[in-house]
């Protein structure tokens, strides 16, 4: 009986062992380039850019979507804003390099509280929220649950409403007592290195997705157990709460834009972009043709623009998505 269990135990506990030296590569080779400030007995990760001389435009405070980091949204904007505004890239609780805080952290509310701690932490009293995917939940309750602290709100394809079916099989079983951490501990690491590149080209889908990505981004840093595990949760406990808390958008007053592409087929825009503009009175929905999940690097410039009428200067934001368009269309044709 012992010689059974020790033949099965061996082939877990070296997968085990495999995955924690991965884990460990993978953060040697993404290292916490952020700041982390204790926000009441946890701390949060993020990169701050004070305010320059030069700033034009509010704080800015950027949300990034689910298996992400602050990387993925700081690689978007942080170029293409500089010297124009203060910037705060975060990690969001339990994702990247913030540690995860109490249960409520599981749940968009509770993260977006959190990010209200954060910005009273590093003194920025008001800003616009730029929430992605996952990170729009989060922006929507910052607008419903601080108003007070919100300049505006720019949604870049979000997830705010109720779809049909749910969410991959593999976060349920990442949730589930005892199973979940054998899966989380054993088998996510080398899978999810393995549909890497895969899984992020489907992200970008119909666009290409850019060369450079995976490396200036650290997606993997998601494939970490607790990482994973809290990832897990907050997707498996996202569509209950949408369906509970969408009713309340729409007492949001601020400035608000919502761009999405009508090509992406992970987050719906017919349920949830055009749900928000049909929510949030005075809001503005900018559909992008051909554009898939990732409006904010396939129509950066529409983004900005987006910023810059909700700081209160006129842009016409559906011609700046048909010039971005014709770029895509263009840059399409060239390499085809």
């Amino acid at each position: 009986m012992f010689a059974e269990v020790s033949t099965l135990l061996a082939p877990l506990a070296a997968a085990i062992g495999y995955s924690s030296y991965k884990a460990r590569q993978i953060e040697r080779a993404y290292p916490n380039i952020g700041e982390l400030t204790d926000i009441g007995g946890y701390r949060m990760n993020a990169v701050h850019v004070p305010r320059p001389e030069t700033a034009d435009l509010p704080a800015i405070v950027f949300i990034h979507g689910a298996s992400g980091n602050l990387l993925d949204q700081r690689e978007a904007f942080l170029a293409p804003l500089a010297g124009r505004a203060e910037m705060l890239f975060v990690d969001r609780p339990g994702h990247g390099y913030s540690e995860r805080g109490g249960p409520e952290n599981a749940l968009p509310s509770g993260q977006a509280d959190a990010l209200a701690h954060l910005m009273e932490k590093r003194g920025i009293e008001k800003a616009i929220v730029v929430g992605h995917s996952f990170g729009g939940a989060i922006a929507a309750a910052f607008g419903v649950r601080h108003p007070e602290r919100t300049s505006g709100l720019l949604f870049l394809a979000p997830a705010t409403h109720p779809w049909p079916g749910g969410v991959d099989w593999y976060y349920h079983v990442a949730t589930v007592p005892l199973i979940g951490w054998l899966f989380t501990h054993a088998l996510v690491v080398p899978l999810g290195l393995h549909r890497m590149e895969q899984g992020t080209r489907g992200v970008f889908r119909p666009n290409p997705r850019p060369a450079d990505y995976i490396a200036r981004t650290g997606p993997a840093l998601v494939l970490r157990p607790k990482t994973f595990c809290n990832n897990a949760s907050d997707l498996t406990r996202l569509l209950d709460y949408v369906k509970a808390q969408s009713p309340f958008y729409a007492r949001i007053a601020a400035p608000t834009v919502i761009i999405t592409g009508d090509s992406d087929d992970i987050v719906l825009e017919h349920l949830h972009s055009q749900g928000l503009a049909r929510d949030i009175a005075g809001s503005e929905l900018v559909r992008i043709c051909g554009v898939g999940h990732k409006p904010d690097y396939l129509a950066t410039d529409v983004a900005i623009a987006a910023l810059e009428k909700i700081a209160g200067r006129p842009r016409d934001l559906q011609a700046a998505a048909r010039t971005a368009e014709e770029r895509l269309a263009r840059q399409s044709a060239d390499g085809a």
